[in-house]
């Protein structure tokens, strides 16, 4: 054969592939065709297409050949282009345009296919996602967060392996939902910035899934943690942003305004505060969600915990009545509930806050026995959220007109040792900064 480029060269070139792509379709045409793993190397990719050779290359890579070029006989494509054009009709060029086309579309509709993950698998960790959300409050935190972690590793290990766009959307939500969780747990845990790294990544995932109950959840999620360290004004931010979005259900934006609330109160402005207290107060309606409603669990927002939150934000507005008021319907509330759906979280931070508000009106023995629902709780559910609580209730025994009271002395050292046996003790120190400057909680008692 003469020193010359090849058809073969010719029909490479039209086709625009470069030697790698040559390759991959001629790895994939070996597996469809013959059943067989082969491969060409560059330098004999390169002898192909020059004309070098002396004789045809071996029978089964003439085979994968002629069927990558429209059943087109070997030795045509190891001519010269212009020995084909005289020897067959131009018209055979559209034909076999059209065949090769067909195949290749084919080959790759059949790679496709073959990249996507069994429903099975997909069913199994959508199931895992759901019960680790419902159950949230029956794990240790740092169990939540190795559950949660698995979880997103195994959402991204499956994105690896299909190419369905259907299963890519699920397990990137899948994936966000993992996220939040663990962004719930390091939050409980005290590790606040690693709650804020993880919310904003299961912002992210919500976004690229267009999946908007996500994205209001995690803004959420971002508001509470702004305003625990100290940046309240960023928590309004994160929850009109929240609001903003389209498709969220009644349950998901009474989370927000309750989130609102409390960010205002600690701003102090008390008309807004009152205003969105008002708004999560309002009856739920008929629209929902396929995460806060859908999912639920963690991702819901039950009614004791709306009155414990709102309780905690007539706290800030120096409200005692009307914090009392929600506490004690958070209580009854909770007792309402069967053991296993109960929070210990929501019990604590609702019998902190009634014992707040009993402080706010000077009944010191009425608190002390408030406390009494507190010292129960599981170490391993003295969460931020209620340390935060418990802090400030420290602080307001301090304060007169109880400083010096035996009864507030032994109130405060118990309430420094419920502080040394916490959840936070799992990933040590604690890097938030206290929520309240020493003025404003001196105002509130």
């Amino acid at each position: 054969m003469p020193d010359v480029p090849t058809l073969l060269k010719a029909l490479v070139n039209e086709r625009g592939w470069s030697y790698r792509e040559f390759e991959s379709m001629y790895q994939r045409t070996a597996r469809r065709v013959l059943g067989l793993e082969l491969t060409v190397s560059e330098p004999q990719f390169r002898r192909w297409t020059s004309g070098s050779l002396t004789k045809l290359p071996r029978a089964e890579a003439c085979r994968v050949l002629e069927e990558m070029f429209g059943v087109m006989p070997a030795r045509r494509l190891f001519a010269s282009p212009e020995a084909h054009l005289a020897e067959v009709p131009a018209t055979f060029d559209l034909e076999a345009e059209i065949a090769m086309t067909a195949r290749d579309a084919q080959t790759r509709a059949g790679d496709t296919a073959a990249q996507s993950v069994s429903d099975i698998s997909l069913d199994q960790l959508r199931e895992d996602v759901l019960t680790l959300a419902r159950s949230y409050n029956a794990f240790a935190p740092a169990d939540v967060f190795h559950r949660a972690k698995a979880l997103r590793d195994e959402a991204e290990t499956l994105r690896d392996r299909t190419a369905v766009p259907t299963q890519q959307q699920e397990l990137v939500i899948l994936a966000g939902q993992s996220c939040a969780l663990l962004a719930a747990s390091a939050f409980d845990l005290g590790a606040l910035d690693g709650a804020r790294r993880l919310a904003r990544s299961a912002a992210l995932y919500g976004e690229v899934a267009r999946f908007t109950p996500l994205q209001a959840f995690a803004g959420g999620s971002l508001a509470y943690i702004a305003y625990f360290s100290n940046r309240p004004a960023e928590a309004v931010r994160f929850t009109q942003a929240a609001q903003a979005l389209d498709g969220l259900g009644d349950l998901a934006r009474r989370r927000l305004a309750t989130i609102e609330a409390r960010a205002f109160g600690h701003l102090g402005h008390v008309e807004a505060a009152h205003r969105a207290l008002r708004i999560s107060e309002a009856p739920i309606g008929s629209q929902a969600d396929d995460l806060h409603d859908g999912v639920g669990g963690e991702f819901g927002f039950t009614d004791e915990r709306l009155a414990m939150s709102n309780g905690s934000t007539y706290l800030l507005l120096g409200d005692g009545l009307n914090a009392e008021a929600a506490a004690q319907r958070a209580l009854s509330l909770v007792e309402e509930r069967s053991t296993i759906q109960q929070s210990w979280p929501v019990v604590g931070g609702a019998a902190v806050n009634l014992a707040s508000a009993r402080l706010l009106g000077g009944d010191l023995a009425g608190a002390a026995e408030a406390l009494e629902l507190v010292w129960s709780i599981p170490t391993h559910h003295r969460v931020t959220g209620l340390l935060e609580r418990t802090s400030r209730l420290r602080h307001a025994l301090t304060a007169p007109p109880f400083r010096g009271a035996a009864t507030a002395a032994a109130l405060g050292e118990r309430l420094e040792d419920f502080h040394r046996a916490s959840a936070q003790g799992t990933v040590g120190p604690s890097d938030r900064p206290a929520l309240e400057g020493g003025a404003k909680s001196d105002k509130r008692g």
